[in-house]
């Protein structure tokens, strides 16, 4: 091409003016995208879609890239207030109908369980948990991987919510969901659990009143069990039963699965 130069691709966000340069001019100046090495003439590479000009890493970039991870432009205190108030129809809603109105649910449950994690390491709630724990198995595999569930809460409940999920398509084997959409309903409830959790644990470090902790770790299970029951039919009793028990069967199937697979995991060390 007649008249090209190349310019230094290190240079480009120091030109404030590339974007006007590029647009007047382009067969004077071009820049070769990062990405795939064509020549760009204009604000984008036409052949791979990589912006020209590289944005400088500010505390504007930074807040956006937080803000695109959690999807807080979507509305995130909207979907704490649809979670709270109707759990199981907004979620309904976002499975069938609309997924633009809620932030997604796996960052939401990694996001507040990692918060929670926080609050309750600061506050040291869950250190006389840890201690009975370490008492109990001592430095087995099966204490180690109680210790890895304390410490990666939002992993552990993506693992525990799979478990709960498979009883709640037990129980609701009629409901056209199917597994996934099942683990999605767990994610959002379980992540709602944790912010729950998240506040109380505040509380009761601030005040110190253990009683408060417990009392809302209650709340927060009864929480989910309501979310799930009004998922599949809020008119429906039976539905919240069943909610209970799948609940109940699937955590106590989450801990029954680690305690063997340390136990065996011990077995073969020896």
């Amino acid at each position: 091409m007649r008249g090209l130069y190349k310019i230094n691709p290190l240079y480009v966000y120091s030109l404030p003016c590339l974007g006007n340069l590029l647009k007047s001019s382009p067969d004077q100046f071009m820049v070769q995208c990062k990405n795939c090495h064509a020549d760009i003439s204009e604000k984008y590479c036409a052949n791979c879609g990589q912006p020209a000009l590289v944005k400088k890493i500010n505390a504007h970039y930074i807040s956006h890239e937080i803000q695109h991870l959690l999807h807080f432009e979507k509305g995130i205190l909207f979907t704490i207030k649809e979670l709270l108030l109707r759990p199981g129809q907004c979620i309904r809603e976002f499975v069938a109908e609309n997924r633009n109105k809620l932030i997604k649910p796996i960052p939401f449950l990694i996001f507040t369980s990692l918060l929670y994690t926080l609050v309750a390491h600061y506050f040291h709630v869950e250190e006389a948990y840890a201690k009975d724990t370490e008492k109990l198995y001592g430095h087995s595999a099966v204490g180690n991987i109680q210790q890895w569930v304390q410490t990666h809460y939002g992993y552990a409940n993506i693992i525990m919510g799979g478990f709960i999920a498979l009883w709640v398509k037990i129980f609701f084997k009629k409901s056209a969901y199917n597994i996934f959409e099942i683990t999605i309903l767990l994610c959002f409830l379980m992540g709602m659990g944790m912010l729950q959790l998240a506040v109380a644990a505040l509380i009761s470090g601030l005040l110190h009143l253990s009683v408060v902790y417990f009392l809302v770790m209650l709340v927060a299970i009864l929480y989910i069990c309501w979310g799930i029951g009004q998922f599949f039919g809020a008119k429906k009793a039976m539905n919240y039963v069943k909610a209970v028990l799948a609940y109940v069967i699937g955590y106590f199937s989450f801990e029954i699965v680690i305690t063997v697979i340390g136990i065996t995991a011990d077995h073969f060390s020896k």
